[in-house]
């Protein structure tokens, strides 16, 4: 694993994230503890920084806002709002090729102006989320469309965890 620059690390026993896109595996740490870590599905077109890309963000990032507190499992948002509908087989059936966003959602914002921040990189204005998925969809593997794809039971477990402004590093 890259280890991010000392200087960089959140303080001694916060909360922070790391997403790691080459393993497809989130972890959170307490401090330098790792605590647990899952399996996510990131961006098919690989990573990289530029709007339109499709590709997953790196860098310093943090929980800008979750969404979705209270709603049940498997809720789908558009527009990171709840459309009343849950998700089932049949309105899968319904709606072929729609990219579901599930459960929860936990909108990234970037911390390095120029890289992950601002202009054409700006992951806020991308829409960059960690967000539930169908469970058809595999997990270990690229496959959304920049996003940070995890299974519900996951996705709950780490948005009681990462509360707004919580860091969070992505690499490769």
């Amino acid at each position: 694993m890259p280890t991010p620059r000392l200087d960089a690390l959140p303080p001694e026993g916060a909360t922070w994230l790391e997403i790691d896109t080459a393993r497809q595996r989130l972890v959170v740490w307490q401090g330098r503890e790792a605590r647990v870590d899952y399996p996510v599905s990131t961006g098919l077109a690989g990573t990289g920084q530029r709007e339109g890309s499709g590709r997953t963000p790196l860098g310093w990032h943090y929980v800008r806002a979750a969404i979705g507190a209270g709603q049940p499992p498997g809720t789908v948002f558009r527009g990171r709002r709840p459309t009343g509908e849950r998700f089932s087989p049949a309105l899968a059936a319904a709606h072929p090729g729609r990219d579901w966003i599930l459960t929860r959602i936990l909108w990234l914002c970037g911390l390095e102006p120029g890289h992950n921040r601002g202009g054409d990189v700006d992951s806020q204005r991308r829409y960059i989320y960690l967000h539930g998925t169908p469970p058809d969809q595999p997990m270990g593997e690229p496959r959304s469309h920049g996003c940070v794809r995890m299974r519900d039971d996951d996705l709950l477990a780490v948005f009681e965890l990462a509360v707004p402004g919580t860091p969070v590093w992505l690499h490769d």
